[in-house]
């Protein structure tokens, strides 16, 4: 019980206990589907192009209703939010998903193009989320809470399995459906769980109260407002630098590192799954017993530096890892293999602690500088602004994957570095002009 992350969980009371304990539900439900998302409606006929629309469709979906998630979280409070907007977000589009296997090619695309539509709604449950989640903490606790969520994330690498045997014995189609109805009924007792455990924050009350008569579209024009309120907060402009940097960074390493493993590594397909959950293997323990050792006060320069660091310096060892050279079978195949499984297994040591470890400075950075008084809609206005920065890096790494497998892990190194500079750069600011964070 020394150690800090554990203090951290038994601590929790009220509403962080009730968001992080049931977190780990996430694991056991979408995160079982996701992986099998794409290739299930190609399965059902659906062509590339169609699934490209059905992301792009999804994205615009999400900035959307991102948007609206600031008004709706203050005209609706944190709790009622979340609940509703899980059920149309999570619930409804599982529903959609797995009975899209049950009708035509034709009817299962505009099935999938309604459940991305409705989809796009989580941004707003993840803002009420976020908010119901961390307004009533102690300001000490924020780092620990978010590390508990990346824990429980990363938790659902280690139930990988059971998709993959289902997907084996039941084959693609029939398994994956069974995944989306078990998905509907996990998140619709995590919501409900959640619901019942949780109530109002202190501000929720205080902005359902101030927004009560006042029209939505008057809301929407306070936008204007907030924008003023991030433009004179240095330290709300640089989380959200620091988080449109490692989105980037996240999007396309999780896009390409597995591509880069199997054609310019040669390891073989049946291998692939397991890469991921080692790595996720790793965070957890890196979460618990280091992460906590270097997050131990609210001043984030130190770790944020080591993160940036660390994970730069596995992207970059990954771009530069050699291809196996020889012909088939030959002694230089087994010697570059083996080197190469040496180098892969560092840069996943390095991932599961840089990755991690930024991924949630990146949120707890968010938390620890926005206006208290306009949480909600500061954070939408973020996201938005986070969505629209990270979109392109996926299409980026792709031109550049084509060129040359390595080429995305070079654009990240130097996105990284890139965070480097602009946190030393940041923390350079006069005591006075610097916050807590």
């Amino acid at each position: 019980m020394s150690n800090p992350l554990f203090k951290t969980m038994i601590s929790l009371r009220g509403n962080p206990r009730a968001c992080v304990y049931t977190e780990p539900m996430w694991g056991l439900s979408m995160n079982l589907c996701l992986p099998y998302a794409s290739v299930y409606m190609l399965a059902l006929g659906l062509k590339d192009a169609q699934i490209g629309l059905l992301a792009s469709c999804g994205m615009l979906s999400q900035m959307v209703w991102g948007l609206l998630g600031g008004v709706i979280t203050d005209k609706l409070g944190r709790r009622l939010t979340t609940a509703v907007f899980d059920v149309l977000a999570w619930s409804i589009p599982c529903l959609i998903w797995a009975s899209a296997s049950m009708v035509d090619r034709r009817a299962a695309f505009w099935l999938f193009l309604g459940a991305s539509l409705v989809n796009g709604t989580w941004q707003v449950t993840q803002n009420s989320w976020d908010c119901l989640m961390v307004e009533d903490a102690e300001r000490q606790q924020i780092t620990g809470i978010y590390s508990l969520v990346m824990v429980a994330g990363n938790l659902s690498a280690l139930f990988a399995p059971i998709a993959a045997l289902m997907v084996s014995h039941f084959s693609l189609v029939p398994a994956v459906r069974i995944l989306y109805f078990n998905a509907f009924a996990i998140m619709t007792i995590k919501l409900v769980i959640l619901y019942f455990a949780s109530h109002e924050t202190e501000m929720g009350v205080i902005r359902r109260e101030a927004t009560r008569g006042v029209p939505m579209l008057q809301l929407l024009r306070g936008y204007r407002g907030v924008l003023g309120v991030i433009r004179r907060s240095p330290g709300t402009i640089f989380s959200l630098v620091i988080a449109a940097l490692v989105g980037a960074v996240s999007t396309v390493n999780t896009t390409f590192w597995q591509v880069i493993a199997s054609k310019k590594l040669l390891v073989p397909d049946a291998l692939l799954p397991f890469f991921p959950m080692a790595r996720s293997i790793l965070a957890i323990g890196f979460f618990f017993f280091v992460i906590p050792r270097v997050t131990g006060d609210t001043n984030l320069k130190r770790p944020l530096l080591l993160g940036f660091g660390v994970f730069g310096a596995s992207q970059a060892l990954l771009a530069l890892i050699p291809a196996p050279t020889g012909g088939a079978g030959g002694g230089g195949v087994a010697v570059a293999g083996a080197s190469v499984y040496c180098l892969l297994a560092l840069c996943l040591v390095l991932d599961g602690f840089g990755a991690g470890i930024l991924a949630m400075l990146a949120e707890s950075l968010v938390a620890l500088n926005v206006d208290k008084e306009e949480r909600s809609r500061v954070m939408a206005v973020q996201r938005t602004v986070i969505m629209l920065a990270v979109a392109p890096f996926g299409w980026i790494g792709g031109l550049l994957s084509g060129v040359n497998r390595s080429l995305p892990f070079v654009l990240t190194t130097v996105l990284l570095a890139l965070g480097l500079v602009v946190t030393v750069a940041f923390y350079r600011r006069p005591p006075s002009a610097t916050p807590a964070s």
